[in-house]
């Protein structure tokens, strides 16, 4: 059974993951911390960057000899493969390690198997501590793992009343200035963010994360069928990398040097999951959804959103556009239902996060998901 000691050194190594959020993709966040044989915390390490050396590396580093004996404590099994790096599993043998607890299991299947090489080593093993939190910390990547697609988080700012700007389309600012500071956040922790051509026309998005020192900028990404884009485009700079998505006959001759993903089209369409696909093989496991009502219908719509943050501000308006669009429900029935993992005050708003459960978002997944015409 975990001691009070146990619990108190693996939520210090799953706050040691957080710090490599944004920074590790396509690998995933992990912190370790290994204690002496006495139980004295004697090296700490989280996974910096992709590439590096994971948790247990920089923890192994950090405690030395007095590691022999001790016990690690690392919020994911131990990989056990040779990737860029050496196998994380052998590591803490060969530092004489005797007891390692991880809070998941690893699904990646390339990487798992950690927690019976160090059986076999004679090392005691345990799995589950603090399960919970370390899964949440590590949501985006092991969603990606699992469902072979990135992770998607639906950010959306709205007035109480649910409008996401006036009648006359004025919408600056509904939020507050520590919720718009609070968007940046979750754009560096995204590896890509994302926008249809309808915010592409009415914002003119830069999208890159401002405010935050040595932040890796996610790639930019909007969906534009037509190419209708202008080369003056402030998502066009060099602050971050930008790829335009348009549909596979699209003339981008007025867009040269632009980086280009050309799909086919369903209906006039850019399918969601077509997308998805080609962003997971570059690399990319997790999006932020930046785009309006329609957009954020579609990818609802096709089973493509994981999870839901509102800001919601303490104003009303009676008119003007709502966050969502149609997402192809049509009876109360047939509604989304989320879990609420945390609402918190951010200045004068409230932010609301959510998760959709996996069945409820199955029961949306159409067979052709699509974004919307114009996009």
């Amino acid at each position: 059974m975990a001691t009070q000691a146990d619990i108190t050194a693996m939520r210090r190594a799953v706050a040691l993951a957080a710090r490599g959020l944004g920074s590790t993709s396509p690998n995933p966040v992990v912190g370790c911390v290994i204690t002496d044989a006495d139980g004295e915390t004697v090296g700490e390490g989280y996974h910096q960057r992709a590439g590096g050396p994971h948790a247990e590396i920089h923890a192994l580093r950090a405690a030395g000899d007095r590691a022999r004996g001790g016990t690690a404590y690392v919020t994911l099994e131990p990989c056990n493969h040779t990737g860029r790096t050496g196998p994380c599993a052998q590591a803490l043998i060969e530092a004489g390690i005797a007891r390692v607890h991880y809070a998941v299991g690893d699904p990646n299947p390339q990487a798992t198997g950690g927690a019976d090489t160090l059986r076999a080593a004679g090392t005691e093993v345990a799995q589950g501590l603090l399960e919970a939190e370390a899964e949440t910390g590590n949501l985006a990547w092991l969603t990606a793992v699992r469902t072979g697609r990135p992770f998607v988080r639906w950010k959306y700012a709205a007035t109480l009343d649910g409008r996401i700007a006036a009648a006359d389309g004025t919408s600056r600012w509904i939020s507050s200035a520590e919720s718009r500071a609070d968007v940046h956040r979750l754009r560096a922790e995204a590896d890509a963010v994302l926008v249809g051509g309808g915010t592409l026309r009415a914002d003119d998005p830069h999208l890159a994360v401002r405010g935050i020192e040595g932040v890796t900028q996610p790639l930019r990404v909007a969906l534009d069928t037509h190419a209708t884009l202008l080369p003056t485009a402030r998502l066009l700079d060099d602050t971050a990398p930008t790829l335009l998505v348009v549909g596979e006959d699209a003339d981008t001759r007025h867009l040269p040097g632009v980086d280009i993903l050309r799909l086919p089209l369903h209906d006039g369409r850019i399918g969601v999951h077509d997308l998805l696909t080609q962003l997971y093989a570059r690399g990319v496991r997790s999006v932020l959804l930046e785009g309006g009502p329609t957009l954020a219908g579609a990818f609802l719509e096709g089973g493509a959103v994981d999870q839901v943050v509102g800001y919601l501000a303490p104003v009303l308006l009676g008119s003007g556009p709502q966050a969502l669009g149609d997402a192809g429900i049509g009876t109360l029935a047939h509604a989304l239902r989320l879990d609420i993992t945390e609402t918190t005050r951010i200045g004068p708003d409230l932010r609301v996060t959510a998760t959709v459960p996996t069945a409820e978002a199955a029961a949306f997944t159409t067979s052709s998901p699509v974004t919307p015409k114009g996009a």
